[in-house]
Protein backbone atom coordinates (compact mmCIF):
# COMPACT_ATOMS: atom_id res chain seq x y z
CA UNK A 1 0.00 0.00 0.00
CA UNK A 2 1.38 3.67 -1.05
CA UNK A 3 2.47 5.66 1.61
CA UNK A 4 1.95 8.44 -1.00
CA UNK A 5 -1.26 9.77 -1.90
CA UNK A 6 -1.29 10.41 -5.69
CA UNK A 7 -3.08 13.03 -7.33
CA UNK A 8 -6.47 11.99 -9.88
CA UNK A 9 -6.22 8.50 -9.20
CA UNK A 10 -7.48 5.50 -7.70
CA UNK A 11 -5.80 4.36 -5.03
CA UNK A 12 -6.52 0.69 -4.83
CA UNK A 13 -3.89 -1.55 -6.65
CA UNK A 14 -2.17 1.56 -8.09
CA UNK A 15 1.38 0.80 -9.31
CA UNK A 16 3.42 3.83 -9.89
CA UNK A 17 6.12 2.30 -12.59
CA UNK A 18 7.83 5.24 -13.43
CA UNK A 19 10.50 6.91 -10.89
CA UNK A 20 12.68 9.49 -11.90
CA UNK A 21 15.86 9.72 -10.76
CA UNK A 22 17.07 13.16 -12.62
CA UNK A 23 15.74 15.72 -15.15
CA UNK A 24 17.71 17.62 -17.66
CA UNK A 25 16.83 19.68 -20.74
CA UNK A 26 13.14 18.14 -22.09
CA UNK A 27 14.30 14.64 -20.86
CA UNK A 28 13.07 12.52 -17.73
CA UNK A 29 15.46 10.14 -16.38
CA UNK A 30 14.38 6.54 -15.19
CA UNK A 31 15.46 4.63 -12.41
CA UNK A 32 15.99 1.59 -15.01
CA UNK A 33 18.23 3.89 -16.93
CA UNK A 34 15.90 5.14 -19.85
CA UNK A 35 15.12 8.51 -20.61
CA UNK A 36 11.60 9.52 -21.01
CA UNK A 37 11.26 13.13 -23.75
CA UNK A 38 8.37 14.86 -21.25
CA UNK A 39 5.92 16.01 -24.00
CA UNK A 40 3.99 17.77 -21.13
CA UNK A 41 6.56 20.04 -19.51
CA UNK A 42 5.25 18.35 -16.18
CA UNK A 43 1.40 19.49 -16.01
CA UNK A 44 2.73 22.52 -18.41
CA UNK A 45 5.02 24.52 -16.45
CA UNK A 46 8.69 23.39 -17.20
CA UNK A 47 9.04 25.67 -20.27
CA UNK A 48 12.37 26.14 -20.18
CA UNK A 49 12.71 22.47 -19.56
CA UNK A 50 14.58 21.24 -16.80
CA UNK A 51 17.64 22.07 -14.60
CA UNK A 52 18.31 25.31 -16.57
CA UNK A 53 21.70 26.48 -15.41
CA UNK A 54 20.96 29.88 -15.30
CA UNK A 55 17.92 29.47 -12.95
CA UNK A 56 19.49 26.76 -10.94
CA UNK A 57 22.64 29.39 -10.56
CA UNK A 58 20.36 32.03 -9.53
CA UNK A 59 18.12 30.04 -7.20
CA UNK A 60 21.42 28.89 -5.79
CA UNK A 61 22.22 32.80 -5.76
CA UNK A 62 19.15 33.34 -3.52
CA UNK A 63 19.24 30.38 -1.26
CA UNK A 64 22.55 32.07 -0.02
CA UNK A 65 20.96 35.56 0.58
CA UNK A 66 17.53 33.94 2.06
CA UNK A 67 15.30 31.28 1.26
CA UNK A 68 12.08 32.84 3.08
CA UNK A 69 10.61 35.62 4.46
CA UNK A 70 7.07 36.66 5.17
CA UNK A 71 5.59 39.25 3.68
CA UNK A 72 3.75 40.45 6.28
CA UNK A 73 4.97 43.84 7.49
CA UNK A 74 8.20 43.33 5.54
CA UNK A 75 9.51 43.12 2.12
CA UNK A 76 12.52 42.41 -0.37
CA UNK A 77 13.82 42.56 -3.61
CA UNK A 78 12.70 40.02 -5.51
CA UNK A 79 9.75 40.48 -4.93
CA UNK A 80 9.27 44.33 -5.42
CA UNK A 81 11.50 43.77 -8.78
CA UNK A 82 8.89 41.25 -10.01
CA UNK A 83 5.89 42.78 -8.97
CA UNK A 84 7.05 46.05 -11.50
CA UNK A 85 7.94 43.16 -14.03
CA UNK A 86 4.66 41.68 -14.56
CA UNK A 87 2.96 45.41 -14.62
CA UNK A 88 5.36 46.12 -17.26
CA UNK A 89 4.48 43.27 -19.17
CA UNK A 90 0.88 42.78 -18.54
CA UNK A 91 -1.86 44.34 -20.25
CA UNK A 92 -2.48 47.97 -19.26
CA UNK A 93 -4.90 47.73 -16.90
CA UNK A 94 -2.83 45.61 -14.75
CA UNK A 95 -0.67 48.07 -12.08
CA UNK A 96 -0.92 45.84 -8.68
CA UNK A 97 0.62 42.68 -8.10
CA UNK A 98 -0.44 39.93 -5.30
CA UNK A 99 1.57 36.93 -5.13
CA UNK A 100 0.17 33.51 -3.28
CA UNK A 101 1.94 29.97 -3.62
CA UNK A 102 -0.42 27.78 -6.47
CA UNK A 103 -2.82 28.65 -9.61
CA UNK A 104 -5.62 27.72 -7.63
CA UNK A 105 -5.04 30.48 -4.58
CA UNK A 106 -4.12 32.60 -7.23
CA UNK A 107 -7.78 32.03 -8.55
CA UNK A 108 -9.18 31.93 -5.01
CA UNK A 109 -7.63 35.57 -4.39
CA UNK A 110 -8.98 37.04 -7.75
CA UNK A 111 -12.41 35.48 -6.85
CA UNK A 112 -12.04 37.28 -3.16
CA UNK A 113 -10.47 40.41 -4.37
CA UNK A 114 -13.83 41.10 -7.30
CA UNK A 115 -16.12 40.09 -4.35
CA UNK A 116 -15.08 42.83 -1.90
CA UNK A 117 -14.46 45.37 -4.39
CA UNK A 118 -18.07 45.88 -4.92
CA UNK A 119 -18.70 45.16 -1.14
CA UNK A 120 -16.29 48.30 -1.11
CA UNK A 121 -18.38 49.81 -3.50
CA UNK A 122 -21.35 49.70 -1.55
CA UNK A 123 -22.90 47.16 -3.94
CA UNK A 124 -22.73 44.22 -1.94
CA UNK A 125 -25.80 42.48 -4.19
CA UNK A 126 -23.00 41.69 -6.95
CA UNK A 127 -21.28 38.69 -5.93
CA UNK A 128 -21.92 36.03 -8.30
CA UNK A 129 -19.63 34.89 -11.10
CA UNK A 130 -20.82 33.46 -14.52
CA UNK A 131 -18.20 31.14 -16.14
CA UNK A 132 -17.61 28.78 -19.37
CA UNK A 133 -18.76 25.11 -19.04
CA UNK A 134 -16.07 23.10 -19.74
CA UNK A 135 -14.21 25.58 -17.18
CA UNK A 136 -11.09 24.34 -15.10
CA UNK A 137 -10.05 26.52 -12.90
CA UNK A 138 -8.17 24.61 -10.11
CA UNK A 139 -9.24 22.13 -6.99
CA UNK A 140 -9.71 24.42 -4.09
CA UNK A 141 -13.30 24.70 -2.80
CA UNK A 142 -13.88 28.21 -4.18
CA UNK A 143 -12.63 27.66 -7.71
CA UNK A 144 -14.45 24.37 -7.71
CA UNK A 145 -17.21 26.74 -8.25
CA UNK A 146 -16.17 28.13 -11.18
CA UNK A 147 -15.15 25.06 -12.66
CA UNK A 148 -17.56 23.10 -15.15
CA UNK A 149 -20.68 21.57 -12.63
CA UNK A 150 -21.68 18.90 -14.47
CA UNK A 151 -19.16 17.21 -16.99
CA UNK A 152 -16.06 18.44 -14.59
CA UNK A 153 -14.16 16.13 -11.56
CA UNK A 154 -15.61 18.48 -9.32
CA UNK A 155 -19.53 17.23 -9.61
CA UNK A 156 -19.25 15.46 -5.93
CA UNK A 157 -19.40 18.50 -4.48
CA UNK A 158 -21.57 20.50 -6.42
CA UNK A 159 -24.18 20.72 -3.25
CA UNK A 160 -21.93 22.70 -0.67
CA UNK A 161 -20.10 24.63 -2.98
CA UNK A 162 -20.80 28.38 -3.90
CA UNK A 163 -23.72 28.56 -6.48
CA UNK A 164 -22.11 30.28 -9.61
CA UNK A 165 -23.65 30.68 -13.43
CA UNK A 166 -22.31 28.96 -16.56
CA UNK A 167 -22.56 29.84 -20.06
CA UNK A 168 -22.25 26.97 -23.29
CA UNK A 169 -18.29 27.14 -23.45
CA UNK A 170 -17.87 29.36 -26.96
CA UNK A 171 -18.91 26.75 -29.99
CA UNK A 172 -17.33 29.32 -32.84
CA UNK A 173 -13.29 28.09 -32.66
CA UNK A 174 -9.87 28.97 -33.29
CA UNK A 175 -9.82 31.17 -35.63
CA UNK A 176 -13.85 32.17 -35.75
CA UNK A 177 -16.52 30.58 -37.56
CA UNK A 178 -18.22 34.22 -37.98
CA UNK A 179 -22.17 32.68 -37.61
CA UNK A 180 -20.92 30.66 -34.27
CA UNK A 181 -18.78 33.98 -33.40
CA UNK A 182 -22.44 35.78 -33.03
CA UNK A 183 -24.40 33.02 -31.76
CA UNK A 184 -21.65 33.07 -28.74
CA UNK A 185 -21.61 36.77 -28.05
CA UNK A 186 -25.60 37.15 -28.46
CA UNK A 187 -25.55 34.15 -25.41
CA UNK A 188 -23.77 36.80 -23.62
CA UNK A 189 -24.99 39.77 -24.01
CA UNK A 190 -27.97 38.19 -22.66
CA UNK A 191 -27.02 36.82 -20.07
CA UNK A 192 -25.34 40.25 -19.03
CA UNK A 193 -27.88 42.01 -19.37
CA UNK A 194 -30.15 39.62 -17.15
CA UNK A 195 -28.16 39.73 -14.37
CA UNK A 196 -25.54 41.95 -14.18
CA UNK A 197 -27.00 43.33 -10.99
CA UNK A 198 -25.67 39.97 -9.46
CA UNK A 199 -22.32 39.94 -11.32
CA UNK A 200 -19.39 40.45 -9.55
CA UNK A 201 -17.17 39.26 -12.55
CA UNK A 202 -16.83 37.12 -15.70
CA UNK A 203 -13.77 34.71 -15.72
CA UNK A 204 -12.16 32.96 -18.36
CA UNK A 205 -9.39 31.25 -19.37
CA UNK A 206 -8.79 33.05 -22.78
CA UNK A 207 -8.36 31.34 -25.76
CA UNK A 208 -7.58 27.87 -25.03
CA UNK A 209 -9.85 26.16 -22.24
CA UNK A 210 -6.93 23.94 -20.48
CA UNK A 211 -7.78 20.55 -18.43
CA UNK A 212 -11.57 20.86 -19.09
CA UNK A 213 -11.28 19.82 -22.89
CA UNK A 214 -9.10 22.02 -24.67
CA UNK A 215 -11.79 23.75 -26.19
CA UNK A 216 -9.95 26.41 -28.10
CA UNK A 217 -12.04 30.18 -29.10
CA UNK A 218 -11.44 33.51 -30.53
CA UNK A 219 -9.62 36.44 -29.77
CA UNK A 220 -12.55 38.20 -31.45
CA UNK A 221 -14.76 37.37 -29.14
CA UNK A 222 -12.58 38.04 -25.59
CA UNK A 223 -12.23 41.57 -27.31
CA UNK A 224 -16.21 42.07 -27.60
CA UNK A 225 -16.39 40.12 -24.17
CA UNK A 226 -14.51 42.81 -22.35
CA UNK A 227 -16.70 46.06 -24.47
CA UNK A 228 -20.02 44.01 -22.90
CA UNK A 229 -18.28 43.98 -19.14
CA UNK A 230 -17.92 47.09 -19.47
CA UNK A 231 -21.14 48.11 -20.62
CA UNK A 232 -22.94 46.43 -18.02
CA UNK A 233 -20.13 46.90 -15.14
CA UNK A 234 -19.23 43.45 -14.43
CA UNK A 235 -15.47 43.04 -13.99
CA UNK A 236 -13.42 40.28 -16.48
CA UNK A 237 -11.09 38.12 -15.00
CA UNK A 238 -8.14 36.15 -17.33
CA UNK A 239 -7.29 33.12 -15.72
CA UNK A 240 -3.68 32.78 -17.29
CA UNK A 241 -2.14 30.06 -14.93
CA UNK A 242 -2.35 27.77 -17.87
CA UNK A 243 -2.25 30.44 -21.12
CA UNK A 244 0.42 32.72 -19.81
CA UNK A 245 3.84 32.76 -20.91
CA UNK A 246 3.68 31.88 -24.33
CA UNK A 247 1.60 28.66 -24.47
CA UNK A 248 -1.20 29.75 -27.05
CA UNK A 249 1.71 31.53 -29.04
CA UNK A 250 2.08 35.26 -27.42
CA UNK A 251 3.60 35.88 -23.96
CA UNK A 252 -0.43 36.25 -22.33
CA UNK A 253 -3.59 35.11 -24.26
CA UNK A 254 -5.00 38.71 -23.80
CA UNK A 255 -2.17 39.77 -25.48
CA UNK A 256 -4.28 38.70 -29.00
CA UNK A 257 -7.40 39.83 -27.60
CA UNK A 258 -6.45 43.96 -27.99
CA UNK A 259 -8.42 44.40 -24.17
CA UNK A 260 -7.24 44.31 -20.54
CA UNK A 261 -8.75 42.27 -18.25
CA UNK A 262 -9.35 43.83 -14.73
CA UNK A 263 -7.82 40.78 -13.23
CA UNK A 264 -5.28 38.33 -14.22
CA UNK A 265 -3.86 35.36 -12.72
CA UNK A 266 -0.41 33.99 -13.29
CA UNK A 267 0.98 30.03 -12.44
CA UNK A 268 2.86 27.52 -13.90
CA UNK A 269 4.68 28.80 -16.26
CA UNK A 270 5.93 31.95 -14.05
CA UNK A 271 8.28 29.78 -12.25
CA UNK A 272 9.65 27.77 -15.02
CA UNK A 273 8.31 24.34 -12.73
CA UNK A 274 11.33 25.31 -9.87
CA UNK A 275 8.53 26.10 -7.33
CA UNK A 276 4.84 27.19 -6.53
CA UNK A 277 4.22 30.51 -6.74
CA UNK A 278 1.19 32.76 -8.63
CA UNK A 279 0.45 36.06 -9.28
CA UNK A 280 -3.05 37.34 -9.12
CA UNK A 281 -2.82 41.59 -10.61
CA UNK A 282 -5.38 44.36 -10.84
CA UNK A 283 -6.49 47.73 -11.80
CA UNK A 284 -6.03 50.46 -10.00
CA UNK A 285 -9.20 51.02 -9.95
CA UNK A 286 -9.96 47.72 -7.82
CA UNK A 287 -6.51 48.31 -5.89
CA UNK A 288 -7.58 51.79 -4.70
CA UNK A 289 -11.63 50.14 -3.27
CA UNK A 290 -9.51 48.94 -0.76
CA UNK A 291 -8.05 52.12 0.79
CA UNK A 292 -10.05 53.12 4.40
CA UNK A 293 -9.29 54.36 7.52
CA UNK A 294 -9.12 51.00 9.12
CA UNK A 295 -9.44 47.27 8.17
CA UNK A 296 -12.41 46.46 7.28
CA UNK A 297 -11.84 47.83 3.50
CA UNK A 298 -8.11 45.66 3.49
CA UNK A 299 -7.99 42.64 1.67
CA UNK A 300 -7.75 40.17 4.37
CA UNK A 301 -5.57 36.94 2.57
CA UNK A 302 -2.49 36.16 2.93
CA UNK A 303 -0.68 32.87 2.07
CA UNK A 304 2.17 32.21 3.91
CA UNK A 305 4.57 31.82 1.29
CA UNK A 306 3.20 34.59 -0.61
CA UNK A 307 6.33 36.57 -2.24
CA UNK A 308 8.73 33.80 -1.45
CA UNK A 309 12.40 35.65 -2.16
CA UNK A 310 13.35 32.02 -4.30
CA UNK A 311 10.39 31.89 -6.09
CA UNK A 312 10.68 35.33 -7.32
CA UNK A 313 14.06 35.12 -7.97
CA UNK A 314 13.31 32.50 -10.22
CA UNK A 315 10.52 33.68 -11.72
CA UNK A 316 12.52 36.48 -12.88
CA UNK A 317 15.37 34.70 -13.99
CA UNK A 318 12.45 33.06 -16.29
CA UNK A 319 11.34 36.41 -17.85
CA UNK A 320 14.31 37.44 -18.37
CA UNK A 321 15.29 34.23 -20.21
CA UNK A 322 12.24 34.11 -22.24
CA UNK A 323 12.56 37.78 -23.49
CA UNK A 324 16.42 37.50 -24.66
CA UNK A 325 16.08 34.40 -26.14
CA UNK A 326 13.09 35.33 -28.40
CA UNK A 327 10.57 32.49 -27.29
CA UNK A 328 8.10 33.75 -29.21
CA UNK A 329 9.88 32.68 -31.98
CA UNK A 330 10.79 29.24 -30.13
CA UNK A 331 7.17 28.59 -30.16
CA UNK A 332 6.35 30.01 -33.41
CA UNK A 333 8.27 27.09 -34.94
CA UNK A 334 7.14 25.01 -32.71
CA UNK A 335 3.32 25.81 -33.73
CA UNK A 336 4.66 24.77 -37.14
CA UNK A 337 5.55 21.28 -36.89
CA UNK A 338 3.04 20.31 -34.55
CA UNK A 339 0.61 22.16 -37.57
CA UNK A 340 2.58 20.09 -40.21
CA UNK A 341 2.58 16.64 -38.39
CA UNK A 342 -0.43 15.97 -36.24
CA UNK A 343 -2.73 17.22 -38.95
CA UNK A 344 -1.35 13.85 -40.93
CA UNK A 345 -2.63 11.67 -38.70
CA UNK A 346 -6.21 10.15 -39.38
CA UNK A 347 -7.95 7.67 -37.88
CA UNK A 348 -11.86 6.72 -37.37
CA UNK A 349 -11.28 6.71 -34.07
CA UNK A 350 -10.01 10.66 -34.11
CA UNK A 351 -13.08 13.29 -33.74
CA UNK A 352 -10.36 16.21 -33.96
CA UNK A 353 -7.14 17.57 -33.79
CA UNK A 354 -6.38 21.26 -33.05
CA UNK A 355 -3.31 23.24 -32.52
CA UNK A 356 -2.63 26.61 -30.90
CA UNK A 357 0.68 28.07 -30.25
CA UNK A 358 3.11 25.21 -28.19
CA UNK A 359 0.11 23.21 -27.56
CA UNK A 360 -1.23 20.20 -29.97
CA UNK A 361 -4.24 17.83 -28.88
CA UNK A 362 -5.92 14.69 -30.52
CA UNK A 363 -9.20 14.46 -29.16
CA UNK A 364 -10.77 10.69 -29.68
CA UNK A 365 -15.00 9.48 -30.13
CA UNK A 366 -14.51 7.35 -27.53
CA UNK A 367 -12.16 7.20 -24.19
CA UNK A 368 -11.12 3.87 -24.98
CA UNK A 369 -9.65 3.94 -27.90
CA UNK A 370 -7.00 5.86 -25.64
CA UNK A 371 -6.05 2.79 -23.44
CA UNK A 372 -2.67 1.43 -23.45
CA UNK A 373 -1.26 5.32 -25.30
CA UNK A 374 0.86 6.17 -21.91
CA UNK A 375 2.35 2.62 -21.81
CA UNK A 376 3.23 2.81 -25.91
CA UNK A 377 4.24 6.64 -25.30
CA UNK A 378 6.71 5.71 -22.78
CA UNK A 379 7.81 2.07 -24.85
CA UNK A 380 9.12 4.65 -27.42
CA UNK A 381 11.01 6.71 -25.30
CA UNK A 382 7.86 9.57 -24.68
CA UNK A 383 6.18 10.97 -21.90
CA UNK A 384 2.37 11.73 -22.16
CA UNK A 385 -0.40 12.10 -19.57
CA UNK A 386 -3.91 11.70 -21.91
CA UNK A 387 -7.11 12.12 -19.60
CA UNK A 388 -10.84 11.64 -20.66
CA UNK A 389 -10.86 11.62 -24.49
CA UNK A 390 -7.93 14.09 -24.95
CA UNK A 391 -4.05 12.93 -25.62
CA UNK A 392 -1.99 16.20 -26.02
CA UNK A 393 0.79 17.86 -26.11
CA UNK A 394 2.85 20.84 -24.58
CA UNK A 395 6.08 20.54 -24.73
CA UNK A 396 9.08 22.67 -23.06
CA UNK A 397 9.67 25.96 -25.45
CA UNK A 398 13.68 24.39 -25.91
CA UNK A 399 12.58 21.47 -27.57
CA UNK A 400 14.60 20.49 -30.68
CA UNK A 401 12.30 20.01 -33.80
CA UNK A 402 14.00 16.36 -34.13
CA UNK A 403 12.73 15.82 -30.75
CA UNK A 404 9.32 17.13 -31.50
CA UNK A 405 8.87 14.66 -34.32
CA UNK A 406 9.70 11.92 -31.78
CA UNK A 407 6.85 12.96 -29.80
CA UNK A 408 4.67 13.12 -33.15
CA UNK A 409 5.77 10.04 -34.50
CA UNK A 410 4.46 8.43 -31.16
CA UNK A 411 1.25 9.55 -31.58
CA UNK A 412 0.95 8.76 -35.49
CA UNK A 413 2.17 4.91 -34.83
CA UNK A 414 -0.23 4.56 -32.15
CA UNK A 415 -3.15 5.73 -33.80
CA UNK A 416 -2.12 3.45 -36.92
CA UNK A 417 -2.62 0.29 -34.90
CA UNK A 418 -5.93 1.21 -33.85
Amino acid sequence: MSKIWYPYAQMKNLDVQYKILKAKGTCLYLDNGEKLIDAISSWWCVIHGYNHPEITRSAKQQLDKMAHVMLGGLTHNPACSLAAKLVEITPYKLKHVFFADSGSVGVEVALKMAVQYWHNMNQPQKHKFLAFKKAYHGDTCGVMSISDPDDGMHTLFKDIIAENYFLDAPEHGYPAKEKYLVTDLEKLDDFLRNHHYELAAFIVEPLMQAAGGFNFYSAEYLKEAGKLCDKYNVLLIFDEVATGFGRTGTLFAADQTKTSPDIMILGKGLSAGYTGISATLASTEIFESFYGPDESNAFMHGPTFMGNPLACAIALKSIEIFERDQYLAKISKIESVLKKELFKISSAKIKNIRVLGATGVIEVKEKSSLAGIQEFAVKNGIWLRPFGNYVYTMPPYIIEAKELKMITETLSKFFKRL
